[in-house]
Protein backbone atom coordinates (compact mmCIF):
# COMPACT_ATOMS: atom_id res chain seq x y z
CA UNK A 1 0.00 0.00 0.00
CA UNK A 2 1.49 3.19 -0.72
CA UNK A 3 -0.31 5.91 0.49
CA UNK A 4 -0.78 9.89 0.25
CA UNK A 5 -2.21 12.31 2.66
CA UNK A 6 -2.33 15.66 2.09
CA UNK A 7 -2.49 18.05 4.98
CA UNK A 8 -1.45 22.09 4.74
CA UNK A 9 -1.67 24.02 7.62
CA UNK A 10 1.06 25.34 10.59
CA UNK A 11 3.38 22.56 12.70
CA UNK A 12 0.28 22.28 15.25
CA UNK A 13 -1.81 20.87 12.53
CA UNK A 14 0.76 18.33 11.20
CA UNK A 15 0.89 17.12 15.18
CA UNK A 16 -3.32 17.02 15.11
CA UNK A 17 -2.83 14.89 11.82
CA UNK A 18 -0.36 12.46 13.57
CA UNK A 19 -2.95 10.11 14.57
CA UNK A 20 -4.54 9.80 11.70
CA UNK A 21 -1.07 8.66 10.14
CA UNK A 22 -0.69 6.55 13.38
CA UNK A 23 -4.07 4.23 12.65
CA UNK A 24 -3.57 4.25 8.82
CA UNK A 25 -0.36 2.54 9.90
CA UNK A 26 -1.87 0.36 11.83
CA UNK A 27 -4.02 -0.84 9.68
CA UNK A 28 -1.59 -1.21 6.94
CA UNK A 29 1.56 -2.08 8.70
CA UNK A 30 3.87 -2.73 5.44
CA UNK A 31 2.37 0.81 4.02
CA UNK A 32 4.47 3.74 2.49
CA UNK A 33 3.63 6.81 3.93
CA UNK A 34 3.49 10.41 2.23
CA UNK A 35 2.81 13.13 3.64
CA UNK A 36 2.49 16.63 1.50
CA UNK A 37 2.33 19.75 3.46
CA UNK A 38 3.36 23.53 4.02
CA UNK A 39 7.72 23.63 3.66
CA UNK A 40 7.70 25.69 7.42
CA UNK A 41 5.88 22.25 8.97
CA UNK A 42 8.64 19.96 7.40
CA UNK A 43 10.10 19.33 11.24
CA UNK A 44 7.35 16.89 11.62
CA UNK A 45 8.94 14.24 10.25
CA UNK A 46 11.46 14.50 13.08
CA UNK A 47 9.04 13.75 15.15
CA UNK A 48 7.87 10.32 13.92
CA UNK A 49 8.73 7.29 11.99
CA UNK A 50 5.07 7.04 10.53
CA UNK A 51 6.12 9.26 7.57
CA UNK A 52 8.07 7.82 5.25
CA UNK A 53 8.47 10.61 2.76
CA UNK A 54 7.36 14.41 2.42
CA UNK A 55 6.15 16.68 -0.91
CA UNK A 56 6.85 20.39 0.37
CA UNK A 57 3.97 22.50 -1.44
CA UNK A 58 4.33 26.26 -0.45
CA UNK A 59 0.51 26.63 -1.14
CA UNK A 60 1.11 30.32 0.91
CA UNK A 61 3.85 31.26 -1.81
CA UNK A 62 3.04 33.58 -4.74
CA UNK A 63 2.75 30.57 -7.00
CA UNK A 64 -0.08 28.82 -5.16
CA UNK A 65 -1.48 26.99 -8.07
CA UNK A 66 1.85 26.13 -9.89
CA UNK A 67 2.61 24.45 -6.78
CA UNK A 68 -0.91 22.61 -6.76
CA UNK A 69 -0.11 21.42 -9.94
CA UNK A 70 3.58 20.36 -9.08
CA UNK A 71 1.24 18.43 -5.96
CA UNK A 72 -0.47 17.08 -8.79
CA UNK A 73 2.53 15.62 -11.14
CA UNK A 74 4.16 13.82 -7.51
CA UNK A 75 1.06 12.21 -7.44
CA UNK A 76 1.12 10.81 -11.05
CA UNK A 77 4.40 9.69 -10.51
CA UNK A 78 3.45 8.07 -7.67
CA UNK A 79 1.65 5.17 -7.99
CA UNK A 80 -0.62 5.89 -4.94
CA UNK A 81 -3.24 3.56 -4.15
CA UNK A 82 -4.97 5.79 -1.98
CA UNK A 83 -5.21 9.63 -0.83
CA UNK A 84 -6.60 10.85 1.97
CA UNK A 85 -6.61 15.33 2.43
CA UNK A 86 -8.04 16.88 5.19
CA UNK A 87 -8.59 20.19 3.13
CA UNK A 88 -12.13 21.41 3.85
CA UNK A 89 -12.29 23.43 0.34
CA UNK A 90 -14.94 22.17 -1.77
CA UNK A 91 -12.07 22.10 -4.85
CA UNK A 92 -10.00 19.87 -2.64
CA UNK A 93 -12.11 16.67 -4.62
CA UNK A 94 -11.56 17.83 -7.70
CA UNK A 95 -7.62 18.05 -7.12
CA UNK A 96 -7.48 14.46 -5.49
CA UNK A 97 -9.64 13.56 -8.47
CA UNK A 98 -6.89 15.13 -10.61
CA UNK A 99 -4.35 12.77 -8.46
CA UNK A 100 -5.82 9.96 -10.35
CA UNK A 101 -5.50 7.94 -7.73
CA UNK A 102 -7.74 5.26 -7.03
CA UNK A 103 -8.74 5.61 -3.76
CA UNK A 104 -9.76 9.20 -2.54
CA UNK A 105 -10.64 10.42 0.64
CA UNK A 106 -12.20 13.76 1.72
CA UNK A 107 -14.95 15.72 3.35
CA UNK A 108 -17.70 16.28 2.24
CA UNK A 109 -18.31 19.27 0.76
CA UNK A 110 -21.20 19.10 -1.74
CA UNK A 111 -22.52 16.61 -4.37
CA UNK A 112 -19.26 17.22 -6.36
CA UNK A 113 -17.17 15.74 -3.55
CA UNK A 114 -19.61 13.02 -3.18
CA UNK A 115 -19.21 11.92 -6.97
CA UNK A 116 -15.26 12.20 -7.32
CA UNK A 117 -14.15 10.64 -3.92
CA UNK A 118 -14.28 7.39 -3.30
CA UNK A 119 -15.87 8.39 0.49
CA UNK A 120 -16.74 11.60 1.33
CA UNK A 121 -16.73 12.15 5.19
CA UNK A 122 -18.69 14.95 7.01
CA UNK A 123 -16.29 17.28 8.37
CA UNK A 124 -17.20 17.96 11.80
CA UNK A 125 -15.49 20.74 13.43
CA UNK A 126 -17.03 20.59 17.02
CA UNK A 127 -14.57 18.23 18.32
CA UNK A 128 -10.80 18.08 19.13
CA UNK A 129 -9.02 18.35 16.28
CA UNK A 130 -7.57 14.70 15.84
CA UNK A 131 -10.55 13.56 16.44
CA UNK A 132 -12.19 15.98 13.05
CA UNK A 133 -8.91 14.73 11.35
CA UNK A 134 -9.15 11.15 12.23
CA UNK A 135 -12.84 10.69 10.60
CA UNK A 136 -11.21 10.47 7.76
CA UNK A 137 -10.39 7.22 7.73
CA UNK A 138 -13.29 6.30 9.77
CA UNK A 139 -14.26 4.65 6.74
CA UNK A 140 -10.81 2.34 5.90
CA UNK A 141 -10.24 0.94 9.66
CA UNK A 142 -11.47 0.46 12.85
CA UNK A 143 -8.27 1.57 14.22
CA UNK A 144 -8.49 4.51 16.65
CA UNK A 145 -5.77 6.34 17.82
CA UNK A 146 -6.77 9.54 19.91
CA UNK A 147 -3.68 11.48 21.02
CA UNK A 148 -0.78 12.94 18.86
CA UNK A 149 2.05 10.01 19.66
CA UNK A 150 5.79 11.07 18.95
CA UNK A 151 9.03 9.37 18.97
CA UNK A 152 10.59 10.62 22.27
CA UNK A 153 11.30 8.61 25.29
CA UNK A 154 9.74 9.74 28.27
CA UNK A 155 12.84 11.63 29.77
CA UNK A 156 13.76 12.35 34.14
CA UNK A 157 11.82 14.92 35.75
CA UNK A 158 13.59 18.13 37.09
CA UNK A 159 12.45 18.39 40.61
CA UNK A 160 9.99 21.52 41.10
CA UNK A 161 10.23 22.28 37.61
CA UNK A 162 7.95 24.73 35.72
CA UNK A 163 8.90 25.73 32.58
CA UNK A 164 7.46 28.37 30.56
CA UNK A 165 7.08 28.61 26.58
CA UNK A 166 5.68 31.85 25.84
CA UNK A 167 5.81 32.48 22.38
CA UNK A 168 3.28 32.15 19.32
CA UNK A 169 4.26 31.78 15.85
CA UNK A 170 5.27 34.96 13.79
CA UNK A 171 3.18 34.19 10.82
CA UNK A 172 0.19 34.75 13.72
CA UNK A 173 1.05 37.74 14.88
CA UNK A 174 2.14 39.63 11.53
CA UNK A 175 -1.95 38.13 10.49
CA UNK A 176 -3.33 40.27 13.46
CA UNK A 177 -4.13 37.12 15.87
CA UNK A 178 -3.11 37.39 19.02
CA UNK A 179 -3.44 34.76 21.16
CA UNK A 180 -1.40 35.29 24.48
CA UNK A 181 -0.88 37.74 27.24
CA UNK A 182 2.07 40.58 26.87
CA UNK A 183 6.12 39.88 27.87
CA UNK A 184 5.22 41.83 30.63
CA UNK A 185 3.09 39.91 32.37
CA UNK A 186 4.73 36.88 31.80
CA UNK A 187 7.87 38.07 33.47
CA UNK A 188 5.33 38.87 36.32
CA UNK A 189 4.20 35.20 35.91
CA UNK A 190 7.96 34.29 36.19
CA UNK A 191 8.58 36.41 39.53
CA UNK A 192 5.84 34.90 41.06
CA UNK A 193 6.82 31.26 40.67
CA UNK A 194 10.69 32.54 41.51
CA UNK A 195 9.42 33.95 44.51
CA UNK A 196 7.29 30.06 45.91
CA UNK A 197 10.81 28.63 45.19
CA UNK A 198 9.81 27.02 41.68
CA UNK A 199 12.48 26.12 39.35
CA UNK A 200 11.27 28.53 36.44
CA UNK A 201 13.32 27.48 32.81
CA UNK A 202 12.25 29.85 29.90
CA UNK A 203 12.53 28.43 26.49
CA UNK A 204 11.77 29.45 22.63
CA UNK A 205 12.22 29.84 19.38
CA UNK A 206 13.31 32.14 16.25
CA UNK A 207 9.65 33.41 16.73
CA UNK A 208 9.93 34.36 20.01
CA UNK A 209 13.00 36.73 20.73
CA UNK A 210 10.53 40.12 21.04
CA UNK A 211 8.85 38.20 23.92
CA UNK A 212 11.62 36.68 25.64
CA UNK A 213 13.75 40.13 24.82
CA UNK A 214 10.83 41.87 27.47
CA UNK A 215 10.90 38.99 29.67
CA UNK A 216 14.73 39.22 30.10
CA UNK A 217 14.40 43.17 30.66
CA UNK A 218 12.21 42.58 33.44
CA UNK A 219 13.15 40.00 35.45
CA UNK A 220 15.75 37.21 36.85
CA UNK A 221 16.38 34.01 38.63
CA UNK A 222 15.35 31.89 35.69
CA UNK A 223 16.99 29.94 33.96
CA UNK A 224 17.18 30.83 30.23
CA UNK A 225 17.06 27.64 27.71
CA UNK A 226 16.00 30.10 24.70
CA UNK A 227 17.93 29.50 21.83
CA UNK A 228 19.41 25.82 23.38
CA UNK A 229 16.34 23.53 21.88
CA UNK A 230 17.49 23.77 18.08
CA UNK A 231 14.54 21.56 17.09
CA UNK A 232 10.89 20.67 18.12
CA UNK A 233 12.22 17.39 19.27
CA UNK A 234 14.73 18.97 21.47
CA UNK A 235 11.97 21.08 22.49
CA UNK A 236 9.49 17.86 22.97
CA UNK A 237 12.47 16.95 25.12
CA UNK A 238 13.15 19.55 27.30
CA UNK A 239 8.71 19.45 28.15
CA UNK A 240 8.95 15.83 28.83
CA UNK A 241 11.95 16.86 31.52
CA UNK A 242 9.52 19.52 33.22
CA UNK A 243 6.69 19.03 36.37
CA UNK A 244 5.00 21.37 34.90
CA UNK A 245 4.55 23.67 31.71
CA UNK A 246 2.75 26.89 31.00
CA UNK A 247 2.23 27.89 26.94
CA UNK A 248 0.38 29.83 24.73
CA UNK A 249 -2.01 28.28 21.77
CA UNK A 250 0.96 27.40 19.96
CA UNK A 251 2.62 24.18 18.61
CA UNK A 252 4.76 23.36 22.03
CA UNK A 253 1.28 23.03 23.41
CA UNK A 254 0.43 20.02 21.23
CA UNK A 255 4.35 18.29 21.83
CA UNK A 256 3.12 18.86 25.74
CA UNK A 257 0.26 16.69 25.01
CA UNK A 258 2.37 13.89 23.66
CA UNK A 259 5.03 14.14 26.03
CA UNK A 260 2.05 13.54 28.86
CA UNK A 261 3.67 16.81 30.94
CA UNK A 262 1.22 18.48 32.97
CA UNK A 263 0.29 21.18 30.84
CA UNK A 264 -1.56 24.82 31.38
CA UNK A 265 -1.85 26.97 28.58
CA UNK A 266 -3.21 30.57 27.62
CA UNK A 267 -6.36 30.94 25.53
CA UNK A 268 -8.21 33.84 24.76
CA UNK A 269 -9.74 34.15 20.96
CA UNK A 270 -9.64 30.50 20.39
CA UNK A 271 -11.73 27.52 21.27
CA UNK A 272 -9.70 25.73 23.61
CA UNK A 273 -12.53 22.70 23.16
CA UNK A 274 -11.56 22.18 20.00
CA UNK A 275 -7.57 22.52 20.94
CA UNK A 276 -6.67 20.22 23.71
CA UNK A 277 -8.64 16.83 24.61
CA UNK A 278 -10.55 16.51 27.43
CA UNK A 279 -7.69 15.23 29.62
CA UNK A 280 -7.00 16.01 33.43
CA UNK A 281 -3.01 16.35 31.84
CA UNK A 282 -3.92 19.70 30.14
CA UNK A 283 -5.47 23.03 31.73
CA UNK A 284 -7.07 25.59 30.09
CA UNK A 285 -6.28 29.17 31.31
CA UNK A 286 -9.20 31.27 30.59
CA UNK A 287 -10.12 34.58 31.19
CA UNK A 288 -13.42 35.42 32.60
CA UNK A 289 -14.81 38.55 30.16
CA UNK A 290 -18.08 37.14 29.11
CA UNK A 291 -17.47 38.08 25.37
CA UNK A 292 -20.72 37.48 23.76
CA UNK A 293 -18.63 35.74 20.83
CA UNK A 294 -16.03 33.82 22.59
CA UNK A 295 -14.62 32.33 20.99
CA UNK A 296 -14.51 34.46 18.39
CA UNK A 297 -10.33 33.75 16.13
CA UNK A 298 -11.88 31.58 13.22
CA UNK A 299 -14.95 30.89 14.17
CA UNK A 300 -16.97 34.79 13.79
CA UNK A 301 -13.35 36.68 12.74
CA UNK A 302 -10.18 35.71 11.00
CA UNK A 303 -8.14 38.19 13.32
CA UNK A 304 -8.43 39.46 17.13
CA UNK A 305 -10.32 42.56 18.27
CA UNK A 306 -8.69 45.44 19.43
CA UNK A 307 -10.15 45.39 23.01
CA UNK A 308 -8.33 41.57 23.62
CA UNK A 309 -10.74 41.01 26.56
CA UNK A 310 -10.35 37.60 26.64
CA UNK A 311 -6.24 37.92 27.13
CA UNK A 312 -7.27 40.02 30.44
CA UNK A 313 -5.35 37.42 32.05
CA UNK A 314 -2.77 38.30 35.17
CA UNK A 315 0.45 37.06 36.18
CA UNK A 316 -1.72 35.88 39.08
CA UNK A 317 -4.33 34.16 37.54
CA UNK A 318 -1.96 32.41 35.77
CA UNK A 319 -0.26 31.00 39.13
CA UNK A 320 -3.27 30.79 41.06
CA UNK A 321 -4.28 28.05 38.19
CA UNK A 322 -1.03 26.18 38.81
CA UNK A 323 -0.84 26.47 43.04
CA UNK A 324 -4.88 27.13 43.94
CA UNK A 325 -3.90 26.81 47.48
CA UNK A 326 -0.70 28.77 47.43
Amino acid sequence: MNILAINFGGIGDEIFFLPTLISLKKEFSQAKITLALEPRSKSVKDLTSVIDDLFLIDIKGKNKYMELLKLVFLAWRGNFDMVISSGGNKLISILLYMTGIKKRYGYDTGSLSRKLLTKAVQLNKNQYACNMYHDLIAPITEHKTYLPEIDVEPQEKISNSVLIHPGVSKMSVQKGMIKTVSGQVWAETIDLLVKQGKHVILAGGPDDKDVIDTIRNNTTGFEDFYGKTKSLKDLAELIGKAEIFICSDSAPLHAAVAMKTKTYVIFGPTDDKKLIPQSDLVTPIKANDKCPIKPCLWEHRQTTCENLDCLKITAQDIVSSLYPDA
